[in-house]
């Protein structure tokens, strides 16, 4: 996903007229502090669910057993189930894509025609979410370098899926709220936040570990803040 991003935003260097592989390379360092921000508070909520507090011991952790046969039944039995896998986690994380994806999409934007009214076309909604963030404005230039609250319908829009949220890029240049600030901005927050609705259950029920998604998840929330807010203060230095 983070070389997805990556180009996607590279290539609106374009439509933007600025090179944007300055920001983008920017928001991959944010990402990679993010990273780290994600594993080290992660780290605390492991270390006291796998060591107990009585006994310096680790909790059992069973091995997965090999499979049989010679090298290519082993290739093609792996290929095969990795496959069924893929589709039954696609499956999984859809409902959580298309909730988010479409909750944010009604309460960022109005009327396509503000002049007519609501027409009842594609991508109307409820312009709430730009409203709420003009009431914190101030917080929003300061941590992020956002000038426009409609520019928090990206990170949001992350939570559900990165992917549909690079689809809110075109918009923003056409509506021309989009700077350089803003593309490192979202390619930290969209390489952190990527699949954070579609891999913490998953994962933690393969680590038969689920009690910990909850501390996953707030994990991977703060680490994508601190990202973004890194990017940008890095992005003011560099430019």
């Amino acid at each position: 996903m983070g070389l997805i991003i990556s180009t996607y935003m590279i290539a609106q260097s374009g439509q933007l007229g600025v090179n944007l592989l300055g920001p983008v390379l920017i928001g991959l360092l944010g990402a990679f502090v993010g990273s780290i921000i994600s594993v080290r508070i992660f780290s605390v909520f492991t270390k006291k669910y796998f060591i107990t507090e009585e006994k310096i011991e680790y909790k059992a952790i069973d091995w997965r057993k090999i499979r049989e046969g010679n090298v290519g039944s082993r290739f093609l039995d792996a290929l095969l189930e990795g496959g069924k896998t893929g589709v039954d986690l696609g499956l999984s994380i859809i409902p959580g894509v298309l909730i988010i994806s479409t909750f944010v999409m009604i309460i960022t934007y109005g009327p396509k025609d503000p002049s007519i009214g609501y027409q009842g076309l594609a991508g109307e909604g409820v312009p709430f979410l730009p409203w709420l963030a003009s009431k914190i404005s101030p917080v929003l230039d300061f941590l992020f370098g956002f000038k426009s609250p409609k520019l928090i319908a990206f990170p949001l829009t992350s939570l559900g899926s990165a992917g549909a949220a690079l689809a809110l890029i075109p918009g923003f240049i056409k509506q021309g709220i989009l700077t350089g600030n803003d593309v490192a901005v979202f390619t930290a927050i969209g390489m952190t936040w990527s699949g954070y609705l579609s891999t913490h259950i998953a994962m933690m029920d393969a680590l038969e570990s689920r009690k910990l998604a909850s501390k996953a998840i707030l994990s991977h929330t703060i680490a994508g803040l601190c990202a973004a807010v890194f990017s940008h203060f890095l992005y003011i230095i560099f430019f």
